[in-house]
């Protein structure tokens, strides 16, 4: 395994991504959520393709990470993917093959300065491009109890009157300052008997997406991914949600449905699950790949 990604970051559904996007020496990749290059280091290894290669993040940490690929002519891409993917199908580029990996990153979550994690202290960040300008602190200290209401129902996918109780329980003691105040806040509010799962774990899944578009992302790329791909190409989707899944899983449908008009040929009928194929990583417990085809 490549050495170029950090000992603390191990890519979830490596061997199943590799196995299923078959790099050949010589193919271009894009990666739309490079990273720590987890992924992409594996995969440019076999391709030694660098030149055509594309490695997008809005991490600007990854993106100094990423430059030792720069230096060997891959192209790095700061921004968001669905603003890559659009610029890169205006521009008119094709791969052989694209990963889309959607989950937060180990270091991310490591540090506590970003934020994502109550695990490890921090101020109520969840940037993942630090040149946003909203923060959570500022969602969680502004919003109404409705929009925090309807943000923890749909993004946490917590029970409604669960997520009202949490909604009012934040604007009563809020301003947050940072994430472990948050974190015992609503642990304290909860009702019934604590499981393996903190209590506050779907509220900062929910507030993350919410400070990151992170659907809208997923709902503007799908789209743009036949016109990314060369004849024959592999697209790869990584998601860690059901949220995330079911807008995968309804674009391959919407796919296959199509039948000779369709651009890309479903390769999974079910997705590859992390569970299954990750056994000795805790993070990829509920990570799904899903594979396309370009006509």
């Amino acid at each position: 395994m490549s050495k170029e990604h950090p000992p603390h970051h191990v890519p979830v559904l490596l061997d199943a991504t590799l196995r299923e996007l078959a790099p050949q020496k010589g193919e271009s990749y894009l990666d739309l959520t490079a990273g720590y290059a987890g992924h992409a280091g594996e995969v440019l290894s076999k391709t030694e393709n660098f030149k055509e290669s594309v490695l997008v993040d809005r991490d600007d940490y990854a993106i100094q990470h990423l430059q030792h690929m720069a230096d060997k002519g891959v192209r790095l891409m700061h921004t968001d993917f669905a603003s890559a993917a659009q610029q890169l199908s205006e521009e008119g580029v094709t791969f052989d093959m694209i990963l889309i990996d959607l989950g937060v990153s180990s270091p991310q979550l490591d540090q506590g300065e970003r934020g994502f994690s109550f695990s490890h202290n921090g101020p109520l960040d969840m940037r993942m491009d630090r040149r946003g300008e909203k923060t959570a602190a500022d969602l969680i200290n502004t919003a109404s109890s409705q929009e925090l209401t309807d943000i923890i129902h749909r993004y946490g996918e917590e029970p409604y009157m669960q997520a009202k109780r949490i909604a009012e329980v934040m604007v009563e003691h809020r301003p947050f300052k940072d994430t472990a105040e948050l974190a015992n806040c609503i642990k304290q509010q909860h009702r019934g008997k604590i499981r393996r799962i903190h209590p506050a774990t779907r509220t900062f899944q929910a507030l993350r997406i919410a400070v990151n578009d992170e659907l809208g992302q997923v709902e503007r790329t799908l789209p743009l991914l036949p016109k990314l791909l060369k004849p024959g190409g592999r697209v790869g989707v990584i998601s860690f949600h059901s949220l995330e899944d079911r807008l995968i899983k309804q674009f391959f449908k919407e796919q296959t449905a199509a039948g000779y008009e369709a651009e890309l040929t479903v390769q999974t009928k079910k997705p590859i699950a992390g569970d299954i194929e990750d056994v000795h990583n805790p993070r990829s417990r509920s990570a799904k790949l899903r594979i396309a085809v370009k006509k």
